[in-house]
């Protein structure tokens, strides 16, 4: 598990390789991905968007960026988590993601970035 904490915002990732497949002719590495939102602050936050970069072992890189996550914007008290689950697929074997996410602070009506901590994705058979 890869965590990182900014501003009292824990992000936990926790990774899973899912199998192969071929799509539009080209063998594409399907990876999963579990998030943990821990608001270890003491102050109530809300996840407005994302962004995304997602790297693979061909040097192709992509970034994704949108509103909330998989089609919410969790509220979190203080000391309350949120988790969802998520994948992206990669044409090798071998990749990573980082990236962020712009909350904003109810308390002071500000806007903030937490750092979604750089993790890896791997499939198994290809590390031997």
């Amino acid at each position: 598990m890869t965590q990182k904490i900014t501003k009292g915002i824990k992000v936990s990732v926790e990774t899973h390789f899912e199998g192969m497949f071929y799509k539009n002719y080209k063998m594409r590495y399907a990876f999963g991905y579990r998030i943990k939102i821990d608001n270890q602050s003491n102050d109530k936050v809300q996840l407005e968007s994302r962004f995304w970069r997602i790297k693979d072992s061909l040097n192709e890189t992509e970034t994704v960026s949108g509103e909330g996550v998989i089609g919410k914007k969790p509220v979190l008290h203080p000391g309350e988590s949120h988790t969802y689950q998520s994948g992206c697929l990669l044409t090798g074997p071998f990749g990573a993601m980082n990236g962020h996410y712009t909350m904003i602070n109810f308390n002071t009506s500000k806007k903030f970035q937490v750092k979604i901590p750089s993790f890896q994705l791997n499939a198994p058979y290809a590390l031997n």
